[in-house]
């Protein structure tokens, strides 16, 4: 049962790029940003730009009494992954997703569900906060709420490790299925930060451009935040033929490390093992990789040490690779970015395109690397890393093959 090959077969995503899947791969080949002017109810904040899920109504999607108990990041998760199950022709499988995992990471929870109860009670001098905001707004509502709607009776919990939240989310998927613990696992991230709270909070880490986000450009000037949620559905290679499942890639390996160092700038060394880590683990080399969806946030720090890692790691062959940032398109959604990427990872491999690092400019001299700028570029991609690494110096590389 151990070490089984494990594959995705169903896909699902809300971002700033649009409702759902269709919206996100469209956005992403064709090279649109969903960076634009912030248009939010909320007084005295500096940033001004972000990645919200556009034309975005809760009550088209949910009923008052499921609003009731879904703080937006729930919402947000339990919309991708309804996807990702009808992706993957299991809407109407209810037996087999009755014996499913769910698991779920996040970056910051139900802020929402927090900003409403503090404006509750601080702003308007409630006694008394509403009875449900502790299960609405709990870290693990999102996977509770997964597996509500989707009926999973397994495995099914949150897992948080800042912006890498969704890698870790998805790799633990993988390894309970090749553990043969589970042959079918929802996994993925959400996360939606624009709360008065988070937003000041951003603003004081001054990490935030109000340019537009500009991965490995010198004139780079920070990240700009995004929202959403991205939910793949993970399966045994044997289930997913047996049952005549289309299949998109196979998930070969993974890297997971931890700095143990500062809390918010990398280690070049914590990346470079998760990398060597990732090959060691999915039995590849260095020359075997033809394309890397980098964490790229467009900070001065991590943008020079992911290249710098990447240059270390692969050596010659790192002017071979392609390496770029869909965060330029669909925003930094923290914790549900690193699955946003891992999607955007499945489909360049199974179409053949490799989506662009948009708005470059300049290249920074110590970004030298292939970012693909500005336009998608059509190459056979056999294998591929989606790297995420993570406020605490949390780091996960996750390696992926073309299926065939």
């Amino acid at each position: 049962m151990k070490n089984r090959k494990v594959v995705v077969t169903g896909l699902g995503a809300i971002s700033g790029l649009g409702m759902n899947l269709d919206h996100f791969w469209n956005g992403l080949k064709t090279g649109r940003t969903a960076i634009k002017a912030l248009n939010l109810p909320i007084e005295n904040i500096k940033m001004s730009l972000g990645a919200t899920v556009p034309d975005y109504d809760e009550k088209e999607n949910f009923t008052v009494d499921e609003l009731s108990i879904l703080d937006r990041y729930s919402q947000l998760a339990v919309i991708a992954a309804k996807e990702a199950v009808y992706d993957a022709g299991l809407s109407e499988n209810k037996c087999i997703l009755r014996d499913a995992a769910a698991i779920i990471g996040s970056g910051c929870g139900g802020k929402h569900t927090d900003e409403a109860t503090y404006d509750q009670l601080y702003k308007q001098q409630r006694k008394r906060a509403h009875p449900l905001t502790i299960p609405k707004g709990m870290p693990s509502a999102a996977a509770s709420s997964v597996s509500t709607h989707l009926g999973i009776k397994g495995p099914a919990f949150v897992l948080a490790s800042a912006c890498a939240s969704g890698s870790h989310a998805i790799i633990q998927g993988m390894m309970m299925i090749q553990s043969g613990i589970v042959d079918v696992a929802v996994v993925g991230a959400s996360d939606a930060p624009f709360t008065y709270g988070l937003l000041k909070s951003w603003d004081a880490l001054r990490v935030v451009s109000n340019d537009t986000c500009r991965p490995f450009c010198a004139d780079r000037s920070g990240l700009v935040l995004g929202e959403g949620a991205g939910i793949l559905v993970l399966e045994s290679e044997s289930h997913a033929k047996e049952r005549g499942a289309r299949i998109y890639t196979e998930i070969v390996g993974c890297g997971m490390t931890s700095d143990a160092g500062h809390i918010t700038r990398p280690d070049v060394l914590g990346v470079m093992r998760a990398l060597e880590i990732a090959l060691h683990h999915a039995n590849l080399s260095p020359s075997d990789i033809d394309y890397i969806n980098a964490h790229g946030t467009a900070t001065i720090i991590n943008d020079a040490t992911e290249t710098e890692a990447i240059n270390r790691v692969f050596g010659k062959h790192a002017n071979k690779l392609a390496v770029t940032s869909t965060k330029s398109m669909h925003g930094h959604a923290l914790g549900a970015s690193s699955a946003l990427e891992l999607i955007a990872t499945t489909l360049a491999l199974h179409h053949g395109i490799i989506p662009p690092t948009v708005n470059f400019t300049v290249a920074d001299e110590v970004c030298d690397l292939d970012y693909v700028p500005n336009k998608a570029r059509k190459k056979n991609i056999n294998v591929a890393l989606s790297n995420a690494f993570a406020f605490g110096g949390l780091n996960a590389v996750i390696a992926m093959k073309k299926y065939s």
